[in-house]
């Protein structure tokens, strides 16, 4: 696996999210209130949206735009209008960086 070193851990304050662009993609890493660490395409697949406003409850974005939401462990939809998953993407943390493999 490769892996894209993307921000560092303590960019993303517990329960919240940041939107970053790498290489002309918009990408969403969320941090758990567990500290756990998730990321997922930063769009919503409803209407392109940036999720980067949007509300993280456990472990589920809101799009700020319709209220969508998608489960961040797998992409899932799991609120209307919202019905194409968002593409998520495998994460671990060293040394206090946030590392993306971007190529699964």
């Amino acid at each position: 696996m490769v892996w894209t070193d993307l921000c560092a851990s303590d960019d993303i304050e517990a329960d919240d999210l940041i939107t970053l662009e790498y290489e002309g993609n918009l990408y969403a890493v969320y941090h758990t209130d567990a500290g756990e660490y998730f990321c997922s395409d930063g769009l919503c697949t409803h209407e392109q949206v940036d999720l980067g406003d949007g509300l993280l409850m456990d472990h589920i974005i809101e799009c700020p735009k319709h209220n969508g939401r998608f489960d961040i462990r797998d992409g899932s939809p799991k609120g209307s209008p919202v019905c194409v998953a968002l593409r998520t993407y495998p994460v671990r943390v060293e040394n206090g960086r946030v590392l993306v493999n971007l190529a699964s």
